[in-house]
C-alpha cells in the first residue's frame, strides 16, 4: 500500500520541513545518486538505501550539534539491531533525492530513526523505513542506558 503523498513545507530557511498531510516535522538533506549505486537494471540497488539512511541520520545528528563522532568520544556506540525498508518507486543514476530523517521510538536502551526518501524533481516517495539502534558501552560492549544528550534531543524534537 502506498503512503499518503508527502507534501513538504519548508520551515523558515532551516533544513526542516513539515509534511502538510501528517503535520510531522522532518530534517531534510539532499544527495545525488552515483553510478556505482545502480545495478544491472539501471536502478539504485536496494541495499544502498541503507547508506542513504545513514547519510540522513549523520546529517541530522550533525545539524543537532551531536555528530556520531562525539557520541563515540563520550563512550557510547549505537549499532543497528533492526532495519525496515519499504520501496515504492526506483531511483536512477544521477537522480537528486531528499532524505528526510526524524527521531522515532525511544526506550531505555533502544532508539529509532525514521526515514522517508523522495525524488527531488517530482516529490514521489521512493522509500520509507527505520533503523533501530541499541546503546552500548564502547569499552565493554554491553547494553547501557541511552546517553542524556540523545534522550534530550529525542524529547525536544517537535512531534508536529
Amino acid at each position: 500500500m502506498r503512503p499518503k503523498p508527502f507534501i513538504p513545507e519548508q520551515l523558515d530557511g532551516t533544513p526542516f520541513v513539515r509534511d502538510a498531510n501528517s503535520g510531522r516535522i522532518w530534517h531534510r538533506c539532499e544527495l545525488r545518486t552515483l553510478y556505482v549505486d545502480t545495478d544491472r537494471s539501471q536502478v539504485v540497488y536496494h541495499a544502498n538505501y541503507l547508506k542513504y539512511f545513514e547519510f540522513g541520520r549523520a546529517s541530522f545528528m550533525r545539524h543537532a550539534s551531536y555528530p556520531y563522532k562525539k557520541i563515540e568520544e563520550s563512550g557510547f556506540i549505537y549499532p543497528i539491531i533492526k532495519t525496515e525498508l519499504n520501496y515504492y518507486t526506483p531511483l536512477f543514476y544521477d537522480d537528486l533525492m531528499y532524505i528526510h530523517t526524524r527521531p522515532g521510538e525511544l526506550e531505555l536502551v533502544k532508539l529509532q530513526f525514521d526515514y522517508l526518501i523522495t525524488r527531488a524533481d517530482d516529490g514521489d516517495i521512493v522509500c520509507t523505513g527505520f533503523t533501530r539502534h541499541c546503546a552500548v558501552a564502547a569499552d565493554s560492549g554491553l547494553p547501557v542506558e541511552i546517553d542524556a544528550k540523545t534522550r534530550r534531543l529525542w524529547r525536544e524534537f517537535p512531534q508536529k
